[in-house]
């Protein structure tokens, strides 16, 4: 049986009432017998003294009165405290931790106890601690991997051009192309984070409607294809032309070239690219399966994050900029669906849509 605190505070509540009432009934019964006792004890020998009788029975109410009055405020008092310190102490310790969160100080926790809202709350404090501290430092790599990602082709094409200035080198037409694949490789990554924002603001919304994912798979598998032909990679899929999901065609066509571009990355040449749909009742599920080196386990929860790369020797050339796979999670779940990363012998991708339109 869990004791929460709300049947603790009705069990103490209870409990003074039941003592209260203790005192006030043994009171009146002592002080009773023992007035009664005393006019026994004066009337020896006399009867019918009535004045006397009123008298001890006057001081008897009066005396169990004051005792019960008494006694149920010294219960009361000490109760009140007891209550006051047990519920107060902790929430003193959360508002203390809160404080020292709100200054930075995210890795402080709350030690809970027993199994009440209060150690709920104590231990949802610790998560929201936990979870800030994680968004922080992700917050930080993000600032720091923008600005390697800025600063170092900045420099680069800076210096360059100063060469060109002084006529240290000659502008020929394989140095400009490598500029010009600089510039559009930074010019990409603003894009994708200028998407990033709109995603995450409250004017973005989807335009979705009934989609055949045979044909959305077939046509970006299309748009791929030469990629993969020129690694000489093989992308095969499979799907029922059947399935239908309520989905934004553009969205979605940006979601699948995002994960077959990032598999196509790490596949090396001569390797195999799979896409699988499978359905149920009430849900469709994609799955992109590549046959690369696969990714670490300690990654695999944060591969969907803004610039997390999870070979960090890589490079914006080699490895991406870390932004596809956040921009394909931020579609997938305004779609109020799910996507995740499996490794083993190579990556898989999962994404479950709901077959269904649901409300935004």
């Amino acid at each position: 049986m869990s004791k929460r605190l709300h049947n603790r505070l009705a069990v103490i509540i209870i409990g003074t009432a039941a003592c209260i009432l203790f005192i006030s009934t043994l009171s009146t019964m002592l002080a009773t017998h023992y007035h009664l006792w005393m006019y026994h004890e004066q009337a020896a020998g006399v009867s019918h003294d009535l004045p006397r009788l009123d008298y001890h029975l006057e001081k008897a109410l009066l005396q169990s009165i004051a005792w019960t009055f008494a006694g149920s405020g010294i219960l009361a008092v000490l109760i009140g405290f007891y209550i006051a310190k047990r519920i107060s102490r902790p929430l003193v310790k959360m508002k203390q931790a809160a404080e020292r969160m709100s200054d930075g100080n995210l890795d402080i926790r709350v030690v809970t106890s027993g199994n009440d809202e209060l150690a709920d709350l104590g231990a949802s404090l610790n998560e929201l601690a936990s979870q800030l501290y994680q968004q922080e430092q992700l917050r930080i790599n993000m600032t720091e991997d923008i600005a390697h990602e800025l600063r170092t082709p900045l420099a680069t094409l800076k210096s360059h051009m100063r060469a060109f200035e002084d006529q240290i080198w000659e502008p020929t037409p394989e140095r400009i192309h490598a500029y010009y694949e600089e510039i559009d490789r930074l010019v990409n990554m603003v894009a994708e984070l200028e998407d990033l924002t709109y995603i995450d603001s409250p004017t973005f919304r989807l335009e979705r409607k009934q989609e055949s994912l045979h044909a959305l798979i077939q046509q970006g598998v299309e748009l791929v294809a030469a990629a993969y032909l020129e690694k000489k990679v093989s992308l095969t899929f499979q799907s029922g032309p059947d399935i239908h999901v309520f989905t934004d065609r553009s969205r979605m066509i940006q979601i699948l070239v995002n994960l077959l571009s990032n598999a196509l990355k790490f596949t090396p040449a001569n390797g195999r690219v799979v896409v699988k749909v499978i359905e149920d009742a009430q849900e469709a599920e994609i799955r992109i399966v590549d046959t690369g080196k696969g990714i670490n386990r300690e990654d695999l929860p944060y591969i969907f994050e803004r610039f997390y790369r999870a070979d960090k020797s890589r490079n914006g050339r080699s490895g991406g900029r870390g932004l596809g796979l956040a921009i394909v999670k931020k579609l997938v779940a305004s779609h109020g669906g799910q996507v995740w990363a499996e490794s083993n012998h190579g990556t898989a991708i999962i994404i479950r849509l709901p077959k269904q339109l649901y409300p935004e």
